[in-house]
């Protein structure tokens, strides 16, 4: 003996109805393991930066050179945590501070300096080396981290 279901169009919308309530009310539980929110980011993002150096010699002989971050201009997102890596390429030592955010360090040939900033503030802070810090000492060495 088998039995038939006979199901009405009525109570069909009723099941129908009732499922998408369970999946809208599992999506609402899930809702930050599935979907990315708009939050302020929590991660840090690293940015890598080299000490570079243009050399040059003129039609009278002389030698000119002149050092660089390079890039020269970073872009940042206000309420980013930075890792700024920078890795010394060209000259023995760039000590080093970034105007108006309260960091210093030093930059070695063939070493890699670490510094951690969150940028709360926009604005334009210029990351300068203390030994390259006009023409008459190969610089300026200015580099330029845009906070926006």
């Amino acid at each position: 003996m088998s039995r038939v279901w006979i199901v009405k169009r009525k109570h069909l919308y009723q099941i129908a109805a009732a499922l998408v309530l369970i999946l809208i009310g599992w999506l609402y539980m899930n809702r930050g393991s599935i979907v990315p929110t708009l939050a302020e980011p929590t991660a840090e993002r690293t940015i890598h930066m080299v000490v570079g150096e243009f050399k040059s010699t003129t039609a009278d002989g002389k030698t000119i050179e002149a050092y660089r971050w390079d890039p020269g201009s970073v872009a940042v997102k206000k309420g980013e945590h930075i890792k700024l890596s920078i890795y010394g390429v060209n000259g023995d030592s760039h000590p080093f501070f970034i105007e108006g955010m309260n960091i210093s360090g030093e930059v070695k040939k063939g070493k890699e300096t670490i510094v951690h900033f969150t940028a709360n503030q926009a604005g334009t802070y210029r990351l300068i080396c203390m030994t390259h810090t006009d023409m008459a000492h190969n610089g300026p060495m200015i580099g330029y981290i845009d906070v926006n």
